[in-house]
């Protein structure tokens, strides 16, 4: 068990080396503290001691530990309001009413994925209960076309296909096809239906059927697969961290790459916000991933931000709890 005063030291370490990742020495502490940078030192070898805190090669400061991060988070963060400016700039998201839930969702990220300069993930935010209402196809040239797909709940997903020698009216005759045996389908069946009841006709009423048949199922292929959206991968590169050495920069790329690895983040089935320090996830052992579920509906998924370890954890969680209470109302 620390003493105040070990709290106190161990707090603001970790809040100034948040700040600014510099080595933080026992004068700066002391002054802060209104004791002696003596007091101060021995402190900090206790805290060391404990392997809360740690001494680097190139200064005679300290840093905090893994450990030192864990019991910050568990013992001394205080909960930080979200600044006036924060709240605005994602109220204007939420308060959008032309976006669908997903959209929200995505853009709300994007805009904390700018504000913190971290990585922010949305895993599993399509419904299984979302049901296709509708395909169209806009013609761009002779050879490219844009497939545009909507859903029941006002979702929207476009995609640019490329088609050689197939005339518009038998694009038209396989959009009609499409939408008279497949309209009203759960997205995680279109596939299927595809498959089973498209694929056996579609010769009967389209020359080009083949070159067709697979245009459109690769198209639906990526639209029900798209369970992981990230944004702001590039902010990694703008952590000191990693920007200054390329082999963890690439690492950890490769790892962001990776959805099955992403997907993990959302085993844990507590609703409540979970911070996973370091070893403690399964993206890199150099980040912090700061994760928590939503539900609306029968629209349900996981959101999450990955930063360095030295992350800001108070105004993550503050800005985590706001998404999750605007989703979910």
């Amino acid at each position: 068990m620390l003493t105040e005063r070990q709290n106190n030291i161990l707090k603001l370490i970790v809040e100034r080396y948040i700040k600014d990742p510099i080595p933080v020495g026992s004068k700066v502490i002391s002054k802060e503290l209104n004791c002696s940078s003596a007091t101060v030192r021995n402190e900090m070898g206790e805290l060391e001691k404990h392997g809360l805190l740690e001494k680097t090669h190139t200064s005679s400061g300290r840093v905090p530990s893994e450990a030192g991060y864990r019991y910050y988070v568990d013992h001394l963060m205080e909960p930080k309001k979200m600044s006036g400016e924060d709240m605005l700039k994602l109220q204007l998201v939420f308060r959008n009413q032309q976006l669908a839930l997903s959209d929200v969702i995505t853009k709300s990220l994007q805009v904390i994925s700018d504000m913190m300069n971290y990585t922010t993930v949305v895993l599993g935010s399509k419904s299984h209960e979302n049901l296709l209402k509708q395909v169209e196809a806009i013609p761009i040239d002779e050879e490219n076309l844009t497939v545009i797909i909507v859903t029941d709940k006002g979702h929207v997903e476009h995609k640019n296909i490329k088609l050689k020698d197939v005339s518009l009216d038998e694009v038209k005759k396989t959009v009609n096809l499409i939408n008279n045996l497949i309209s009203g389908t759960p997205i995680d069946e279109i596939s299927k239906k595809l498959e089973f009841e498209i694929k056996p006709i579609i010769g009967n009423y389209v020359k080009q059927h083949e070159q067709l048949y697979n245009a459109f199922y690769n198209v639906f292929s990526d639209f029900t697969n798209q369970e992981v959206s990230i944004m702001g991968r590039h902010k990694m590169l703008e952590q000191p961290e990693f920007s200054s050495n390329i082999n963890k920069i690439k690492s950890v790329f490769h790892k962001l790459e990776d959805e099955e690895l992403l997907r993990s983040i959302e085993e844990d089935d507590d609703n409540n916000i979970k911070v996973y320090i370091g070893k403690e996830n399964n993206i890199d052992n150099d980040v912090t991933v700061i994760q928590t579920k939503f539900k609306n509906g029968q629209e349900e998924g996981t959101i999450a931000i990955i930063g360095p370890k030295r992350m800001e954890y108070d105004r993550v969680m503050g800005l985590l709890e706001y998404m999750k209470e605007n989703i979910e109302r």
